[in-house]
C-alpha cells in the first residue's frame, strides 16, 4: 500500500543551532517588522545558549506556532528538562508576540480573513 505524501509540512519561521552557533530566519517572513525579527533572534539564540541543541519555531498547516527542539544523540550537555521549562516560560512571557505571529501567518500566508481571525480571539 502506498504511503500518502499529501500531508502538509510545517513551515519554519526561524531557528538557532548551538552546535554551529548559527541563527536562521526564513526570508518568506521578511515582511515582519525589524523589532519582531530581532526579538525572535534573541529568543532563539538565548534558548540554545541556555539549554543547547537546536530550536525551531515553525507554523503548522493550521497556522499554530510550535517550538521544536532537537539534540544530537551524543550531546550529554543538552538540558531536556530545561528545554521544556524554557518553552513554557516563552509561551507565558511572549504570549502576545506568539499570538500575533500566528495571526500574521493565518492572514498573510493562509489567506484567512482578518475579521474572522479577530472574531475567533473573542471566543
Amino acid at each position: 500500500m502506498a504511503e500518502n505524501n499529501n500531508k502538509q509540512e510545517n513551515i519554519i519561521l526561524c531557528g538557532a543551532n548551538s552546535y554551529q552557533q548559527k541563527y536562521y530566519f526564513n526570508e518568506k517572513f521578511k515582511l515582519l517588522p525589524e523589532n519582531i525579527k530581532k526579538e525572535l533572534q534573541i529568543m532563539c539564540v538565548l534558548f540554545t545558549e541556555d539549554v543547547g541543541g537546536i530550536l525551531f519555531l515553525e507554523f503548522t498547516p493550521e497556522g499554530n506556532l510550535e517550538f521544536r527542539v532537537e539534540a544530537e544523540d551524543q550531546d550529554y550537555l543538552f538540558d531536556e528538562i530545561g528545554s521544556g521549562l524554557k518553552i513554557r516560560q516563552y509561551q507565558r512571557e511572549k504570549k502576545e508576540l506568539l499570538e500575533s505571529l500566528e495571526l500574521f501567518y493565518r492572514v498573510v500566508f493562509r489567506g484567512d480573513k482578518l475579521e474572522d481571525e479577530l472574531g475567533k480571539e473573542g471566543e
